[in-house]
């Protein structure tokens, strides 16, 4: 009997028949990412013979999902906090999801122009890198800075749930969590980027190069919803580089432009620009081979 309870939490059983699907919305990044890379993502080739056809067809198909998907999405937030109970309509509801999936159409050319500047980042940035398609193809924070673009401009259009389904299906996919609200600017690079966090309110400027396991948070979060809609991440101007393991956090947390933020190191207060910030290192101990290790007296240290 308790399985079949409508839901765990308190919510309306009614606004469930209208929840975005996951499946259809990994769809939609589907055809996006086809969009944005034509060639790369299909099982046929693309020429210049059949670019135009390939993509007018992608398109058709991206708009009548989208409007599907933000539709219910809209629906959705009417059942959880109608503001005018029984005045929206859903054919007025419809209107405005086309109204979003047509602004969000109009956001592809300078998005695709964006993420082809991240590549090219990435290419400058990672000496392993062999060639563009390699780059588009296998890294992960490419592919993680593809979704969250697509999410960020939902995002603005206050499409609900939707951008934060695709930010959670790149999180699966790549280890690298970034809030869809979060600002950032033109080649941007995510190297290796297991472990990488973004929060809300982070704003990044452009040639900003992470490295995994950086976090950008909040300072603190006890406060809860107190908080919503206020800066609690820090921002980062252009030109910066952070370090594997750095934690930066606070709203009202600056790393100041042409900064280099070492690894492991924590950072709650601004940085002006042109610093390097380091951790003291820590001392290594050495034990010769020939040595033998009494582990009931070792002190490792910690």
């Amino acid at each position: 009997q308790g399985l079949a309870a409508p839901c765990a939490v308190p919510c309306e059983e009614e606004s469930l028949l209208f929840l975005p699907n996951r499946g259809k919305t990994e769809q939609l990044l589907a055809i996006l990412r086809k969009i944005m890379f034509p060639g790369l993502f299909t099982d046929f080739q693309v020429t210049d013979e059949n670019l135009s056809f390939h993509l007018g067809m992608l398109l058709t198909e991206l708009k009548g999902l989208l409007v599907d998907q933000i539709s219910r999405a809209l629906v959705y937030r009417s059942t959880q906090a109608p503001s005018s109970p029984g005045q929206i309509t859903t054919d007025a509801l419809h209107s405005e999801a086309v109204e979003k999936a047509e602004a969000f159409l109009g956001t592809l050319v300078t998005l695709r122009e964006m993420l082809l500047k991240d590549v090219i980042s990435a290419m400058r940035g990672d000496p392993a890198a062999k060639s563009h398609e390699e780059i588009i193809l296998c890294y992960p924070g490419i592919e993680a800075v593809f979704v969250h673009r697509v999410a960020h401009e939902l995002f603005k259009l206050q499409i609900p749930i939707i951008p934060r389904m695709m930010s959670a299906f790149a999180h699966q996919k790549t280890a690298i969590d970034i809030h869809p609200g979060a600002e950032i600017g033109s080649h941007f690079f995510i190297d290796h980027g297991t472990g990488v966090v973004i929060g809300e309110t982070t704003k990044i400027g452009n040639n900003v190069k992470l490295f995994h396991g950086v976090t950008l948070g909040a300072l603190s979060t006890k406060d809860g919803q107190a908080l919503a809609g206020k800066k609690r991440h820090p921002t980062i101007e252009d030109d910066v580089t952070i370090y594997a393991g750095a934690v930066i956090l606070g709203g009202k947390t600056v790393i100041g432009k042409g900064s280099t933020i070492g690894g492991s190191v924590f950072v709650t207060h601004s940085v002006p620009p042109g610093n390097v910030v380091t951790s003291i290192q820590p001392e290594l101990r050495l034990r010769g081979p020939s040595s033998r290790l009494d582990f009931d007296s070792f002190d490792p240290g910690i």
